[in-house]
């Protein structure tokens, strides 16, 4: 069997894409840099990270943009040898205003190189690509309507595009309005047996989210709605492990099999709250015989085993290690910088071999310029680990482990300085845009832990709802608990803030506010899903 999610932590919208035995995923990465993560298997079942497309400023320039923007839904295409990605960089998507650019990027390889970007338009997000048998090729997207007194998800549109001229021709169309669940939205057009299939999420990307099927013999419409709409959903079932299952496409195997990839998310047991944000499960699929689209298992509610697609045994070549050194000259592939990548001189691993440098740059707060490099949190139960030297002379200077959702949630865990203790530990956390210093708050805690050696390892772990820091001075490791428990919650798409789309993270961090760029040198890096006893 394969079990759900495929695809666990931040990993939504899931576009997929079959070219001869292989498959390929690609996901959202909204303001995490380099853009779009496309995973690869062989079997449907083992999935590795291989390629992030948008690894230049030429092709995505996120600066300024706000939480949960940037790189939205991403569409993975293959036409005539060469590779087709589509995706969104939403500048703005708060008010009724939404300022979402479309564009089109290709390579010969699914690993690159990949183009700069072709500009399509700025109508709405989600964009995807269909190939016509006749060779004419359309994009779909859904369209945003900013007058208050009309549907903001104003319907899919369709405009045809010309691969000679790389632009969009004719005038767009709207061809579908959506349903009652309303929020439509992540179109995917397929032809099968004389019909064309428009697939679209629906419901909004939270707990009513829902997979929606409608068919027309035209290309343009009208399309009938499927009967027992949704054909995914977990809005009526509370109990399931699989919530807001939506945002969904499918794929045929090589022995004609389907299967279908969607969003979901699992909140902490107990709780509505997913830290672990959006994440991509599978489920196997099927035509019934009215021609619509139904699950092998679960009637229309997501499973969290599906059965296997017999194709041949494969595993990935190499998966990131749980620790890393920094004794690579390059980075793993597992690590993110939010928004731009870093400039020339901000991060090293040749500065002082077998450590990684990192040179503060603007607060936690930023939209710009943060010294912040992070992975993906990918269970209710993990440990993150590190050793760090750094030499504040004030207390705008600071540097340590962090757990980060977005600039207005985050617990973090750093060195800086007082200027009548020296060198301190202290704790911050920003809970929906309130800031809090849990060390001055909790009884019997002392405001910092003051510093007595120049090497300090710091740890955070997460249990379900809990979330506690450590230190240790040396290498034995005896690692004491600092502050009293924290909420983990906080890290959460639900918590005390809409519009929030991402996940929870865990990384290396340095700022300073007094401009100097004061480096902070760590010497490894280690993230750890605990199992269950």
């Amino acid at each position: 069997m394969i079990k759900n999610p495929i695809l666990p932590g931040f990993h939504p919208d899931p576009s997929i894409l079959r070219v001869g035995d292989d498959y390929y995923i690609a996901t959202s990465t909204f303001e995490w840099f380099p853009g779009v993560e496309i995973h690869h298997s062989r079997d449907l079942k083992h999935w590795e990270l291989i390629a992030r497309p948008l690894s230049r400023r030429s092709q995505i320039d996120m600066a300024g943009n706000p939480d949960s923007g940037g790189v939205w839904a991403p569409d993975i295409s293959y036409h005539q040898g060469r590779y087709y990605l589509v995706y969104t960089d939403v500048k703005h998507h708060s008010g009724i205003f939404r300022d979402t650019h479309n564009y089109l990027v290709t390579a010969p390889s699914i690993t690159g190189p990949w183009s700069d970007p072709v500009y399509l338009n700025s109508t709405g997000f989600d964009p995807s690509l269909f190939f016509e048998d006749d060779g004419r090729v359309y994009l779909l997207n859904m369209t945003n309507d900013c007058r208050p007194w009309n549907n903001r998800f104003s319907g899919i549109s369709l405009q045809e595009f010309s691969l000679k001229e790389m632009k969009l021709i004719g005038s767009p169309q709207i061809i579908f309005t959506g349903t009652e669940l309303g929020f439509t939205e992540g179109p995917h057009m397929y032809k099968l047996n004389d019909y064309y299939y428009l697939m679209t999420a629906e419901g909004g990307t939270s707990y009513n989210h829902a997979v929606t099927m409608a068919r027309s013999e035209s290309l343009r419409g009208p399309y009938t709605v499927d009967p027992l709409n949704p054909m995914l959903s977990s809005r009526d079932n509370p109990e399931l492990e699989l919530q807001r299952a939506g945002h969904a496409d499918i794929v045929q195997t090589q022995s004609g099999d389907w299967y279908m990839v969607h969003l979901c998310g699992r909140p902490l047991p107990g709780t509505r709250n997913c830290i672990l944000g959006r994440e991509t499960a599978i489920q196997k699929v099927y035509w019934d015989e009215s021609g619509w689209l139904r699950l092998t298992e679960g009637e229309r509610s997501p499973v969290t085993e599906t059965e296997e697609a017999g194709l041949p045994a494969w595993m990935p070549d190499k998966t990131d290690a749980d620790r890393d050194d920094f004794d690579s000259p390059v980075l793993g592939s597992r690590y993110q910088t939010l928004r731009v990548p870093f400039e020339k001189g901000i991060m090293s691993l040749s500065e002082r071999p077998g450590y990684l440098r990192l040179r503060g740059q603007e607060s936690l707060s930023s939209l710009f310029r943060q010294s912040l490099l992070a992975v993906r949190i990918c269970s209710f139960r993990c440990r993150m680990e590190t050793r760090m030297e750094f030499s504040p002379h004030t207390f705008r200077q600071m540097a340590g482990l962090i757990c980060y959702y977005d600039t207005m949630r985050y617990h973090y865990l750093y060195i800086t300085h007082s200027e009548y203790a020296g060198h301190i530990l202290a704790i911050q956390s920003c809970e929906g845009g309130l800031y809090r210093f849990p060390l001055r708050e909790a009884e019997g805690f002392e405001d910092f832990v003051q510093l007595s050696d120049a090497s300090v390892g710091l740890r955070a772990e997460i249990d379900g709802e809990i979330l506690r820091f450590f230190y240790s001075y040396g290498s034995a490791g005896d690692w004491q608990q600092i502050g009293p428990d924290l909420d983990s919650k906080v890290l959460s798409d639900e918590y005390m803030q809409r519009n929030s789309f991402t996940g929870a993270f865990s990384g290396l961090c340095c700022q300073d506010l007094s401009g100097e760029r004061l480096y902070a040198d760590f010497d490894y890096f280690e993230y750890r899903d605990v199992k269950q006893d």
